[in-house]
């Protein structure tokens, strides 16, 4: 053991490693985040300088910006330079810890899970009022993922235990205790073969871009696929050799998933051909367990966080075939419990096939979620991600440096989300707070949260009736 860490130790950098990006993500990234060619030529014929908010809405007022007006990465462009850092302003003040939350894809909603058995719905569009108030159902210790339908009628919640259940957030009823007020109907991702004493639990749910079918990850180091329209589990897939972490539809086709895993790997299945439960690739370079993934949209590119206290970029046709060299795992450490070995945070693994690495945050005690920015508003040009350090850090995906850390709670933010289309981000904390980031806001608002409503803790409650049903 003492031998093993020693080379370890020799192995790593003692500096950190300089930030490199493949040229062609790059290259992408600018062009959907930085004023065209035809708007830099109208203004500074080719001279490079940054261009203000006011320098382009006065020259598209005066016909500059030519007939066609702004692109959509002039306006994304616009967008980013305008962050949501001011506030924060309270969504809601629960007496449980909040373990995720979620915009629909037009903004108009925002759900959050918490411990215990709560879920919450809010109408974004109407002063966060609670559109939906939900018990759930054989809730195991918390919500572990949740996911709304593309059509935002339906929302699945996990927890762990092998059921996802649905609940229609568009019926009439404002409470939706399970199966008392409203019937949550329970999706069974069992096999019957499975060992009833051990059942498995899920960590991670996505709907289809059809919305026609749900994709699980869970810590029976598998993959499963259901169909709704068959009710009934279609795929199952032995995908690593440790806990399922994160699952996720790569694009719109459904075709394509990744998914991240304790094992340290990322794995790319195409379900056109899926022999003898095959990834269609394998990407190396994470040094512990894959906490979350999320795709760029674009069956290309895709993030992952991780416990190594890195979040990672990859590009799907850098994949191999098989593990490239052996897993490394060059400390023994539990990141529940245990600090992150300093003497780890600057190796590289030698055979990482990720385009770039982001560091600065940090992903101890629970699993930390990461995304891309959204595509209206900024181009995707930035990472965000939640930390157990209190924070919200947003990397930019071009330089790699942190060009904002939102700080204000007073626990783990596990999760957080950006709206689609307005300035608005909104984290979700240990410390029983939904708090809201925006570009800009009244100051004598009541609901601005000040230094004196920080705690560490939601106030107590019991759980007995929650846990372990």
């Amino acid at each position: 053991m003492r031998g093993r860490q020693r080379r370890a130790r020799e192995a790593a950098d003692p500096a950190p490693e300089s930030f490199t990006i493949d040229e062609e993500v790059s290259h992408l990234t600018r062009i959907r985040s930085e004023p065209s060619q035809r708007i830099l030529g109208a203004f500074h014929a080719g001279r490079k300088r940054t261009l203000s908010t006011f320098e382009l809405l006065s020259g598209r007022e005066f016909g500059r910006s030519g007939a066609g007006g702004f692109s959509a990465a002039d306006c994304a462009y616009v967008g980013r330079k305008h962050l949501p850092t001011k506030g924060p302003w309270c969504v809601d003040d629960m007496t449980s810890e909040a373990y995720v939350s979620q915009f629909s894809s037009d903004g108009s909603l925002l759900v959050a899970g918490f411990r215990g058995s709560r879920i919450r719905v809010y109408d974004a569009d109407n002063g966060w009022k609670v559109h939906k108030d939900i018990s759930c159902q054989s809730l195991q210790w918390t919500v572990s993922d949740i996911a709304l339908s593309p059509d935002q009628q339906f929302l699945a919640y996990s927890s762990l235990s092998p059921i996802v259940h649905i609940v229609n957030v568009q019926s009439g009823g404002k409470e939706s205790q399970a199966n008392v007020t409203e019937i949550h109907d329970g999706l069974n991702f069992s096999n019957a073969d499975d060992d009833d004493d051990y059942p498995f639990g899920i960590f991670s749910v996505k709907f289809s871009k059809d919305g026609q079918e749900v994709v699980v990850g869970n810590n029976d180091r598998s993959i499963h696929v259901y169909d709704l329209r068959a009710n009934k589990v279609s795929v199952r897939i032995r995908a690593h050799a440790a806990d399922v972490n994160a699952v996720t539809f790569a694009d719109e086709s459904g075709n394509v998933l990744y998914s991240g895993s304790d094992d340290n790997l990322c794995k790319v299945w195409d379900r056109r051909c899926l022999a003898r439960e095959k990834p269609a690739g394998v990407l190396t370079g994470h040094l512990d367990g894959i906490t979350f993934i999320d795709s760029r949209g674009d069956g290309r590119y895709f993030i992952s966080n991780c416990k190594d206290q890195t979040i990672k970029l990859w590009d799907v046709r850098k994949m191999s075939a098989s593990i490239k060299g052996r897993q490394q795992r060059l400390f023994d450490w539990d990141y529940r419990w245990m600090s992150f070995p300093s003497e780890a945070r600057h190796y590289r693994h030698p055979n990482d096939q990720s385009l770039a690495t982001y560091r600065g945050h940090s992903v101890l005690r629970t699993l930390i979620r990461c995304y891309f920015s959204p595509m209206y508003s900024t181009g995707q040009r930035y990472i965000y991600t939640g930390s157990s350090d209190e924070s919200v850090y947003i990397y930019d995906v071009v330089t790699g440096d942190i060009v904002e850390r939102l700080s204000w709670h007073g626990s783990i933010i596990r999760d957080c989300t950006w709206h689609p289309y307005s300035p608005t981000l909104v984290s979700s904390s240990w410390d029983g707070y939904l708090a809201r980031w925006e570009v800009s806001g009244d100051e004598g608002d009541p609901w601005l949260l000040t230094d004196n409503d920080q705690r560490t803790s939601p106030p107590r409650q019991s759980y007995t009736r929650h846990l372990l049903l």
